[in-house]
């Protein structure tokens, strides 16, 4: 039993095989075992939003310790809740649509005007010349918002 045990620790491995340590010799049956922490992960391509060069990066979608909720603060609270994503985009969308409905202007001085701006848009740095044209066309045609811009400078 005692030879087993020592016959299975690195040093003694390194001894008897006259290995360097850096091989099987200095692993455990524990460390041989060991997967990536995202082993098992479904993978999505992506781009990196971190900057305009839009870099590929691939993206976990399926990892246990992805979050799937967002932190979310009420006008007036001093404490953070969680929302499922869900929740918080039908909020944005309801909110989007009753500012809208709330500030659209559809004349001035007689004259057809069709827009509102109480509402903006930034897009974000990575994202194409098509994209920008339709957030464009359906920010504007849609939603009749005079306030867009974005981050794409390259």
């Amino acid at each position: 039993m005692l030879n087993d045990l020592l016959s299975r620790w690195p040093l003694i491995q390194q001894i008897h095989t006259g290995a360097d340590g850096t091989g099987p010799e200095s692993m455990s049956e524990r460390t041989r075992n060991l997967q990536p922490k995202h082993h098992g992960a479904e993978v999505t391509r992506s781009i990196c939003p971190y900057c305009g060069v839009g870099c590929g990066q691939l993206e976990l979608h399926t990892h246990p310790g992805r979050l799937k909720r967002v932190k979310y603060r009420r006008p007036h609270s001093r404490r953070w809740e969680q929302l499922y994503l869900e929740t918080a985009m039908d909020m944005i969308a309801d909110r989007v649509w009753e500012s809208r409905e709330r500030t659209f202007q559809e004349t001035r001085d007689g004259e057809p005007l069709m827009q509102t701006t109480a509402i903006a848009h930034l897009g974000g740095a990575t994202l194409d010349n098509e994209e920008n044209y339709l957030i464009k066309k359906l920010f504007t045609a849609g939603l009749g918002m005079v306030c867009l811009s974005n981050q794409a400078r390259i």
